[in-house]
């Protein structure tokens, strides 16, 4: 698999915000992840009302789907990012989290989205991403 993060030195430093500006990627497979959520292998939410530890378990679950068919952050062309009543101060939160899912590898693109609820009540956040594997 092939994966090429798209930075023009003529625009801003966007990694530093934990995204690419765009993904070149070369590939035969494509998974389309759902967005995952806090919920732990039992249905029991973590974190609740913690949006840091919330996105943690989200990038976990993120992490165990992509392992499952033998991929990683490195085989990630995009997220969605979906935060409930987003306001800029969150990035302070949710970029740790980022950072820790991506670690060495340059980030994919990641549009986050500020929404007023997600499917169940205590979710904060939810992240959904697309991977190409070889």
């Amino acid at each position: 698999m092939k994966r090429d993060a798209v930075n023009p030195t003529t625009m801003y430093n966007a990694t530093q915000f934990g995204f690419s500006h765009a993904v070149a990627s070369e590939g035969r497979r494509m998974l389309h992840l759902a967005g995952q959520v806090a919920w732990d292998k039992d249905n029991n939410l973590v974190g609740p009302g913690d949006l840091g530890a919330q996105a943690a378990q989200a990038f976990a679950n993120l992490k165990e789907v992509l392992a499952a068919e033998g991929a990683s952050a490195a085989n990630v062309v995009r997220l969605r990012t979906y935060v409930v009543n987003y306001s800029p101060d969150q990035l302070e939160i949710i970029g740790p989290a980022i950072g820790a899912f991506y670690g060495d590898v340059i980030p994919a693109a990641n549009t986050l989205i500020g929404v007023q609820c997600l499917a169940m009540p205590d979710f904060l956040i939810e992240i959904e991403a697309t991977a190409v594997l070889s």
